[in-house]
């Protein structure tokens, strides 16, 4: 009773901090225009009704996903790796998506496609296509060496490899890359969730739910994993499968949000281990759902601090992330041997 309890903590958090990032943004927007918009009454401004309705709603929600998406992602790969510093980055797969990326704005000029066909793409949805294609392509990776080694460790070491190799690549098109090209990557790289509009929305938001829904169905295999492969296997686990389709909703998870977000720093990595000290319990029954709010509450109050500076600015995510991040993992290095294994 206690440990459904804790759910609604995080839960009136997340409602409170969605309700303020419609409420809150660059542009001051009075109390009671933000509520008649959302009541569907006409603004006085039509631009009011804009930036509510097709900037901070997509802006809120997309955050939502994307801290429960990677919050996710984390828990899986530490609980598959046994290793309290695994997160979504450990796998290349968000280097992947960097490298698809860089790329694109570095190498390509911004647009992909058959020119000879006339198929091309440009802008945004040339970054998305990238990032997705470059994150999918160190999954598929990942999987195929899943299918070789045995060893969890030695297939972390393969994929930290795979990430080191997508960064030098990345640093060699920077090089030799334009000023231009240079800054717009880099802008890139600091994370952003306001660059989903609402008609991308769905898209972003089905495709995390379907990897959300698997990492739910593999709940029972991931508290076998806890007490080792082999009491897993002894209870008729097929720990070889659970591993790929662990990977795999990892994968959707982390490539999905770096593709439309960017790569966000710490989430996946400090939520699960915020979420196990409060709980007190490595039970994934319990633990996976408090997880998941939990990175969605973190996404949004990191979403609303990059806004608090109005009209001068915004922040980036990247700015702010580790700030929350880092002294969560600090704190589970410095009491590691207090705290690393809840019954």
């Amino acid at each position: 009773m206690v440990k459904r309890r804790m759910i609604w903590l995080p839960l009136l958090i997340i409602a409170i901090l969605f309700t303020s990032c419609l409420f809150i943004g660059s542009v001051d927007i009075p109390f009671r225009a933000v509520v008649r918009i959302l009541m569907g009454e006409e603004a006085e401004k039509t631009s009011w009704a804009f930036i509510v309705l097709q900037t901070r709603l997509p802006q809120a929600v997309t955050a939502l996903f994307a801290g429960a998406a990677l919050a996710v992602s984390g828990l899986l790969l530490q609980t598959l790796f046994a290793n309290p510093l695994a997160g979504p980055s450990i796998l290349g797969i968000d280097s992947g998506a960097s490298l698809g990326v860089a790329l694109v704005m570095l190498l390509f000029g911004g647009t992909v496609g058959n020119f000879s066909a006339g198929l091309s793409f440009s802008g945004y949805i040339a970054v998305i296509i990238a990032a997705f294609a470059g994150a999918t392509a160190v999954l598929g990776l990942i999987i195929f060496f899943s299918t070789l080694v045995r060893s969890n460790v030695m297939l972390l070491i393969i994929g930290i490899m795979i990430g080191y190799l997508t960064s030098s690549l990345i640093s060699l098109l920077n090089f030799f890359s334009t000023a231009e090209g240079v800054f717009s990557y880099t802008m890139w790289g600091m994370g952003d969730f306001s660059g989903i509009s609402l008609t991308q929305l769905p898209l972003f938001c089905l495709l995390l739910t379907g990897g959300l829904v698997l990492a739910v169905l593999l709940i029972k295999p991931l508290n076998a994993l806890l007490l080792g492969e082999r009491y897993a296997e002894n209870l008729g686990i097929n720990v070889k499968r659970v591993r790929i389709l662990l990977l795999v909703s990892t994968g959707i998870l982390t490539a999905v949000t770096t593709a439309f977000c960017g790569p966000i720093a710490f989430i996946g990595l400090a939520v699960p281990h915020i979420a196990r000290l409060m709980l007190r319990s490595s039970n994934h029954k319990y633990l996976l759902p408090l997880t998941l709010l939990w990175g969605a509450g973190i996404a949004l109050l990191c979403n609303l601090i990059s806004v608090l500076p109005g009209a001068t600015g915004v922040i980036p995510l990247n700015a702010i992330t580790p700030v929350l991040g880092a002294p969560v993992i600090i704190y589970v290095i410095v009491n590691q041997k207090k705290i690393q294994y809840f019954n």
